[in-house]
This record gives structure tokens, sequence and C-alpha cells, in this order.
């Protein structure tokens, strides 16, 4: 389990493999002196394990359904990832609740500058619209995000300058894709009303 609070930035050593499975080097972070083997740890937001310590990194395994699912597959040597380590019991909760199960793909296809700040508005499949609300809680690259506003395939975000200069979110750009986990506890809410709704209409 992640806040959504990353804690340093990565950046791709080296990778091997295909979309078939892919063994990845994540190195020039402070985090690895508190990483283990076994551990699990965000990277963009998708929840891996540390497979080994090399050096001042450490190496992950990606299986082909992560591949397949989010942005890691995209990741080339010398790209920088967004880190959080997992929450420990008695950790300040200052983000909201984020497992590191991205849910689908999403793309930044508008941004507007405001002084230091960015808005963003980022496209994602209609289908997931139901988790959304303004002022909820969503997960992007791993960073947790207030939603400023939102429609069947839209919403908008606000990057304030400390989340664009400690996050890969400001180094993104009109076109690159992100992950996206929506709430948790929208989607078991969504869920419970779908399945109820659903039983009540059966009678």
């Amino acid at each position: 389990m992640f806040t959504g609070l990353v804690q340093a930035m990565g950046m791709v050593r080296w990778q091997t493999g295909d979309q078939s499975g892919r063994r990845m080097l994540i190195g020039g972070t402070p985090l690895v002196e508190r990483l283990s083997v076994g551990d699990s740890v965000a990277v963009d937001g998708v929840c891996l394990t540390v497979a080994a310590k090399e050096g001042d990194g450490f190496a992950a395994q990606v299986g082909p359904e992560t591949l397949a699912r989010t942005t890691l597959g995209q990741l080339r040597p010398g790209d920088m990832v967004n880190l959080e380590p997992a929450l420990r019991a008695g950790d300040p909760l200052g983000g909201h609740l984020v497992t590191g199960h991205v849910d689908t793909v999403g793309t930044i296809v508008a941004e507007a500058h405001e002084g230091e700040w960015r808005y963003v508005d980022i496209r994602y499949p209609s289908s997931f619209a139901d988790y959304l609300a303004p002022q909820g809680s969503i997960a992007v690259d791993g960073v947790s995000l207030t939603i400023v506003s939102c429609t069947e395939d839209h919403f908008r975000i606000m990057l304030i300058p400390h989340t664009l200069a400690v996050t890969t979110l400001g180094r993104k750009s009109v076109g690159a894709a992100v992950n996206l986990e929506f709430d948790l506890i929208a989607k078991y809410i969504c869920r419970l009303v779908r399945r109820y709704v659903g039983s009540a209409n059966a009678h």
C-alpha cells in the first residue's frame, strides 16, 4: 500500500527482455538505502518487487500483464521515474490510499500555465467515468492528486510548483502517456451499488 507521495525520482539504467517480461535496473536514488530485497516499491505508480540491489539502484522484474496495462513497457534507459516505498505502520497518510495496481493509461491532451502553477487535462477511457468526481483523488504516475473537474472522458488536475519540481510530471507534456489508478474507495462503492441495483432489478 502507498500514499501517492513520491519520495524520490530514479533513472532507468538498463533493461532486458521483451513484452513477455522484462528486468530493469533503476538507479540514482537515495531510496535504495532503505530498500531490501523483497520489498515493494511504486515505480511510476506501479507496485514492483525489489529483486536485487546493485550499487545506487535496484532491479525489478516486470511481467507481461504489467507491461500491457501500464507505461512501463515504454520506458527506455535514461528515462526518469517516480518512486515511493511501501507504507509502513505508523507512517503519515499524507495523500490517499494507493495500491500500485494501475487501472489504465491516460494521455495528456492539454496544459495551461498560471504563474508557477500548471493545469493539466488528461484523457482516459470513458468506462472508468464513475470513479471520478470533482475534488476527488486520483493517482497519476503514482502521484496523489486532486481532480479539479471531470467529464466522461477527460479530467483536469492542477500541479503545484513543488510537485512539478520533485516528480516526473514536471517533465511531461502534451501527448505523454501516464499511469492512472482511480480511488480505491470509489471503485468498491461503485461495485457494491451495481450489485445492489442488479439484484433489485432481478426481483
